[in-house]
């Protein structure tokens, strides 16, 4: 059982790529990829259970502030 993904050529991707380009620019693309990038790891760790943020992190956040204060 040997299915091509979507039947998409060369020539299509291509085609795309370029109309991509077009219509967002060189400078807006790594933006867009960053934020699907972003979303795809979310949704990871959605389906993962991730949900939450360890406790680890909360408390390394809360540790931050308290290190930086020069003491008297």
């Amino acid at each position: 059982m040997n299915i091509s993904f979507l039947f998409i050529g060369t020539t299509e991707i291509v085609v795309i790529l370029a109309v991509v380009l077009l219509l967002f620019g060189g400078k807006k693309i790594p933006e867009l990829m960053n934020g699907l990038g972003k979303g795809v790891k979310s949704f990871k760790d959605g389906m993962n259970g991730k949900d939450e943020p360890s406790a680890n992190a909360t408390q390394a956040k809360d540790e931050a502030p308290a290190s930086d204060k020069k003491q008297e």
